[in-house]
């Protein structure tokens, strides 16, 4: 990949005729994959990140993030941190790798390798300058929907097993050791972040701040830098979400527009019995309800991995539910409200940065609140097992790690569904 990247930079690079040569050189960053860490046999992860990590520095990465073991269960302890940076020394200081230039060139499998992705990769170049640029493409939602796509059938075939996740559908273990994990205490964070912000709000210089914001949101209105004037305004104390208030006011906050893909999913199982088996309980359920299971899926907080619950969505679809995706960084009152707008069976919470603790408790009393005590409550995601009695205790109904079968998971929400409608 960074060897074809390397080689698009330089062509599309050459037709503005830079006066400086570097700027033909592509310089990257990159980071070992989330979606390839597992919760189920972890210690697995250390060799996943460790042969990605190696895949970077024979592409020529200027910099690199390696990923830390138990990533795919909670945030990393300071052991779990020491492997994945001791992973880039051993491979900085004891291979090699980084003494050669391009040391895979001249390899017939690599070299075609590369040639294949950068024209196929052009290709998909060429179709987004069609749409008017990147910038359009992404409003229209077309380099998120492939992505998806992409995914939704890596997905199927793991659920499958044509794709082997070793630990997760094959050489499982019969019994796992726990590993030890790190526990935040996000109340207590979240009480403490808030005394630091009204601590700096009553020392700052007021007048300052607010001129300051004052400044940025005329500039958002008649022209200028906002970089400079969004640092100044920090300069003067203004938190971020100051800052963006004040951008808001005139450009008002960007809102995608939700697309999930159908058919791609359950295409992999066509002909499958047990895939087909879930299928008519679905069908069952519509006949003896007047509709189908309904669910949405939401993702709260400052959480913006939204590939997983993405992947969710389309499978659940394909599998017949009716499913509803909520907008990125909703409040638990805003997931609430849009379950009982859509009169929903269930809504899955898509968890992948810690605050599932906080969030789906805040969820359930409010629709609680709202009188649709109803409504199921789900969680997915990054959640350790520690957590598991806590979120039952607080009224979560049912916890789906990394490694869930999808098409198993649909069987245990629908039979959920059926025992809450008794």
């Amino acid at each position: 990949k960074l060897r074809a990247a390397r080689l698009l930079w330089h062509r599309i690079m050459s037709e503005f005729n830079p006066k400086k040569p570097g700027s033909l050189m592509l310089r990257t960053h990159c980071q070992t994959s989330g979606v390839s860490l597992q919760e189920q046999d972890p210690y697995n992860n250390v060799v996943r990140t460790a042969y990605e990590a190696l895949a970077a520095a024979l592409g020529g990465t200027q910099s690199l993030h390696t990923n830390a073991l138990d990533e795919a269960i909670a945030l990393p302890t300071e052991f779990s941190a020491r492997i994945a940076r001791n992973t880039q020394l051993i491979l900085q200081e004891e291979t090699g790798v980084t003494k050669v230039v391009d040391p895979l060139a001249g390899s017939y499998y690599v070299e075609k390798l590369t040639a294949d992705l950068a024209e196929a990769a052009w290709k998909l170049i060429e179709e987004v300058e069609e749409l008017g640029g990147m910038t359009k493409a992404v409003a229209s939602g077309m380099p998120k929907l492939r992505i998806e796509e992409s995914a939704a059938k890596r997905q199927a075939m793991i659920d499958r097993g044509e794709e082997v996740i070793v630990g997760v559908n094959k050489y499982r273990l019969a019994k796992e050791d726990p590993i030890d994990i790190l526990d935040i205490d996000n109340v207590k964070v979240r009480e403490a972040q808030i005394a630091r912000l009204t601590a700096m709000r009553t020392s700052r210089d007021e007048a300052a701040c607010q001129a300051a914001l004052a400044e940025l949101e005329r500039r958002a209105r008649e022209g200028g830098n906002l970089l400079a004037a969004a640092v100044e305004a920090a300069r003067a104390r203004a938190s971020v979400g100051e800052i963006s208030m004040a951008m808001e006011k005139v450009f008002g906050r960007h809102r995608a527009e939700v697309k999930t893909l159908a058919g791609v999913y359950g295409a992999a199982y066509e002909g499958d019995d047990a895939f087909a088996a879930i299928q008519k309980d679905v069908e069952t359920f519509a006949e003896d309800e007047g509709r189908r299971p309904r669910m949405l899926v939401v993702k709260m907080g400052q959480d913006g991995h939204d590939r997983g619950a993405k992947v969710i969505a389309t499978a659940f679809a394909d599998i017949g539910f009716d499913v509803d995706v909520g907008p990125l960084f909703q409040t638990p009152e805003e997931a609430a409200q849009d379950a009982i707008d859509n009169d929903v069976h269930v809504v899955g919470i898509s968890s992948q940065a810690a605050g599932h603790k906080t969030l789906a408790p805040k969820l359930v009393q409010a629709l609680k609140d709202a009188g649709a005590g109803d409504i199921l409550v789900i969680c997915g995601g990054v959640i350790p097992q520690q957590d598991y009695q806590y979120l039952y205790d607080h009224g979560v109904k049912a916890i789906f790690g990394p490694g869930t079968n999808i098409p198993a998971a649909a069987k245990d929400i629908l039979r959920l569904i059926r025992e809450a409608r008794g």
